[in-house]
């Protein structure tokens, strides 16, 4: 099977079903011409044309309104946002008007569209570019948020986000567009709330989100050498949340690690982390430890942001921790 950058595998999605669907159009700041600051979108502009490929003013509330309307009307609009951090700016439009429309309306309207952003630190980008927001979004009732983890996911959770009839956000991790994995050349969609366990073990759960992924698969190698079999899950969206496939390997190895990028605090670790305690309580021989950044902006300087965020090394010693009856109080 071929390999593609995460970068290539969301172009190819966008490509296709805009091919296959002439209601799909793409909007938002430099994704023409420029193809976005980051390349995502080079090509797309000189193959379906300006008005399908809309690059717009700098005004987030402006066009994410626009392309509310738009699905609104029968459309299947994929708003680009520059960075992650900028979702701030679009929040009435898309928690109080996309989430909202199919439950005001009776379930005679929808707005089916995509916001497609980014999440991430350790870029050097400092605190106004750095953030992982999609706990903020996966709060909001009528929103799907999907993160994938590779350029397989990514692709097959784009196709899947653009022919849902809801609205969709999807987290790319800025440090993973030149990342390369198998994709097939055939088409494949991926159905969301369907995890992924990338690596069975018996002895210790690591769920990760987005590039966390590869940091507990990194933890678990490290382990491994140790004889330590940890099992590494990826919900691939947390929106709707495969609880099913998490609570089954939280009762197979009695011990589970979440890792997630974003904030620790009233954030993705403890949503999933709670549920888990809910459901497997009397399968766990200690309880589910959460790993997020740290609760502070995001460091320019390289060398605190590089530890603002979970590591391989972090995510190992801690299950170790686990392993051994230590008690760990989350920072």
């Amino acid at each position: 099977m071929r390999e593609i950058t995460l970068s290539q595998a969301v172009n190819e999605a966008l490509a296709e079903e805009m091919r296959r669907d002439e209601t799909v159009f793409i909007i938002g700041e430099d994704v023409a011409e420029a193809g976005t600051p980051f390349k995502i979108l080079s090509g797309l502009v000189e193959e379906f044309g300006t008005d399908r490929v809309v690059d717009t003013p700098i005004s987030e509330p402006g066009f994410m309104g626009l392309a509310v309307g738009a699905a609104m009307t029968g459309t299947r609009p994929v708003v680009d946002l520059m960075f992650g951090d900028f979702i701030y700016l679009i929040m009435d439009q898309l928690c109080n008007q996309a989430a909202k429309t199919h439950y005001m309306s009776g379930g005679k309207m929808s707005a089916p569209l995509v916001l497609r952003t980014n999440m991430g630190a350790t870029r050097r980008s400092a605190a106004q570019h750095s953030q992982s927001l999609h706990a903020l979004v996966a709060h909001i009732p009528g929103l799907k948020v999907a993160m994938p983890s590779s350029a397989y996911e990514a692709k097959g959770l784009m196709k899947t986000a653009i022919r849902d009839n809801n609205p969709v956000v999807i987290f790319e991790d800025k440090l993973m567009y030149n990342d390369k994995a198998p994709v097939p050349d055939e088409e494949f969609l991926i159905p969301f709330g369907e995890a992924n366990v990338k690596r069975a073990g018996s002895d210790i759960t690591l769920i990760g989100t987005s590039s966390m992924v590869q940091v507990c698969e990194a933890a678990a190698e490290i382990l491994a050498k140790e004889g330590i079999e940890a099992e590494v899950i990826d919900p691939r969206t947390i929106v709707p949340l495969d609880e099913e496939t998490l609570i089954a390997s939280a009762k197979k190895t009695s011990r589970v690690i979440v890792v997630d990028e974003g904030h620790q605090s009233y954030g993705i670790t403890g949503e999933i982390a709670g549920r888990i305690n809910e459901k497997a309580f009397y399968h766990l021989d200690a309880p589910v430890l959460r790993m997020g950044a740290m609760d502070v902006p995001v460091p320019f300087s390289p060398a605190l942001e590089d530890i603002t965020v979970p590591t391989p090394e972090g995510v190992a010693e801690n299950a170790r921790k686990l392993m051994s009856g230590e008690m760990i109080h989350a920072a």
